[in-house]
């Protein structure tokens, strides 16, 4: 059913707490296995300390809380304060909440009974943080003292460490910081039919708000107002409190800021005549997000120079999917994107020469600096790009990539060429010697200022191939109709009705 202006045909996605029993009981499997494999005794808990809430520096403004990913992969918690654990022998879940004060019933509501965390997150039983040494000492039936996992190790995308979970008389335990993270993050990587049912939402409810802002995009508006459209219709229409990360709405020259919104640029600019957008915006439901970029005419119609880039990385993107399936190679995925923005910008007159000579030569990073895509899950860049034993190349463009894994079934990873036009790497370029003679410069000077085009999807890797959940305008007549009032999705094809006339 077409969505029409100012509405939507979506309501929220059920939310089932089997799903995180799901990935309990997946991660309870992966565990044994690992620590048989290295004859270990398979005994143990898994402890998990949940997010804290935080306020803003020193005042006592509370900042919107959102869980810790991995812990709310695991229990599905929205509340801060809470711990999990896991008893590795029995697969037991046990949960525990903070004992709040008599006071938070006056001030944040209703207490709520240990009994309703049982029922509601569907865990095996229910103590508070101050019993976490006594009940797991209780619950370990091996002599000596009991085993904790805790989960300590790298996310090869920030670059920064878990943290493991903290507790009173930790000398009590012995404690493990090696097994979990790599086997709880690797549990991450290929999404259940749970978990692709809500990305899917996700991404609905998401590609239903980019068709609004392209609707509502209009010369003279300010980019931010089009932020404002998306967060609307997310949270209205789709109960997404939160979004996968912050907007990026940018227009004109800002297209070519990789990770324009932040606060020294902050979606301000005002939308001229004959720019291009390009909006990379993504709703987060029940922790698991969507990722999702749109380019578009500010004027709703593209011009000649507009049209040539923007066909140059549709095209790309549609070879991409069309070719992805298990056992494919991600890096093969990242040069195909290259090498057929590289064909097309040649075909345009940009640039010159054999297209075998760029790809050696890394041109096409100056083009596309960023990797061709990433893991998504409960993390905009979901953990497990670089397991353990693969990698990071070191050449232009292949070193951002976020993973070079092979594609398997079950794993959603985003698709997102560019095509941008950034001095700081054009101008180096067009003054290497290697380089400079595949570059058209009176063209290329023509498309100083224009920005960049990115055109990002969610797609599900399937035995068969892959399945693309992102479902907004791609094609520019699509674009264009839509932004003009066509409904989208567009209505099925009119078929003759039995009295001969169409229906």
């Amino acid at each position: 059913m077409a969505s029409s202006p100012g509405g939507s045909t979506l309501t929220p996605a059920e939310v089932r707490m089997e799903l995180h029993a799901q990935n309990r009981g997946k991660l309870v499997r992966c565990l044994r296995q690992r620590l048989a494999e290295s004859s270990r005794p398979v005994h143990g808990f898994v402890l998990l300390q949940g997010g804290e809430e935080q306020n803003r520096y020193c005042t006592d403004h509370a900042e919107l809380f959102r869980q810790e990913s991995y812990f709310a992969y695991l229990f599905g918690v929205r509340e801060p304060g809470f711990y999990g654990a896991i008893d590795i022998s029995s697969g037991k879940s046990i949960l525990f909440a903070p004992r709040l004060p008599e006071e938070y019933a006056v001030w944040m509501g209703k207490i709520k009974p240990l009994a309703y965390y049982k029922e509601y997150y569907m865990v095996d039983i229910v103590f508070y943080t101050d019993e976490i040494v006594e009940v797991l000492q209780n619950h370990c039936e091996n002599p000596g003292k009991p085993l904790l996992f805790l989960l300590y190790g790298l996310n090869t995308d920030s670059g920064n460490h878990s943290k493991p979970a903290m507790i009173k008389e930790m000398e009590k335990f012995d404690t493990d910081l090696d097994v979990l993270h790599p086997v709880l993050t690797e549990c991450r990587v290929l999404k259940s039919e749970m978990e692709i049912g809500l990305m899917q939402y996700a991404n609905d409810i998401s590609s239903e708000a980019h068709v609004e802002v392209m609707r509502k995009a209009r010369v003279g508006m300010k980019e931010y107002q089009l932020e404002s459209v998306f967060l609307h219709h997310v949270y209205m229409y789709g109960g997404c409190r939160h979004c996968s990360y912050t907007c990026v709405c940018a227009t004109g020259e800002n297209s070519a800021v990789l990770h324009y919104g932040h606060a020294a640029a902050p979606n301000d600019k005002t939308l001229i005549d004959g720019d291009m957008a390009l909006f990379d915006m993504g709703a987060e439901y029940h922790f698991y997000g969507a990722d999702i970029t749109c380019s578009f005419p500010v004027n709703g119609i593209f011009s000649a120079d507009q049209l040539l880039v923007y066909n140059a990385v549709l095209k790309a993107h549609d070879n991409v999917i069309s070719c992805m399936k298990p056992g494919d190679s991600w890096i093969d995925m990242h040069k195909l994107a290259e090498r057929t923005i590289l064909e097309s910008l040649k075909e345009g007159g940009l640039i010159q020469g054999d297209v075998d000579d760029m790809m050696v030569g890394r041109l096409g990073a100056v083009f596309m600096p960023h990797g061709l895509g990433h893991l998504i899950g409960i993390d905009t860049h979901d953990p497990g790009g670089y397991p353990k034993g693969l990698e990071r190349p070191k050449e232009p463009g292949l070193k951002s990539l976020r993973t070079t894994r092979t594609l398997q079934e079950g794993l959603v990873i985003t698709v997102e060429p560019g095509c941008y036009f950034i001095d700081a790497l054009l101008v180096p370029a067009m003054e290497d010697p290697d380089k400079s003679k595949h570059f058209n410069c009176r063209e290329i000077s023509r498309f100083r200022g224009f920005g960049g085009v990115r055109i990002e999807s969610n797609v599900l890797v399937t035995a068969e191939g892959c399945r693309n959940l992102t479902n907004c305008p791609r094609k520019t007549w699509e674009i264009e109709a839509v932004m003009a009032g066509a409904p989208w999705p567009p209505p099925p094809p009119a078929t003759l009705s039995q009295n001969g006339g169409y229906r």
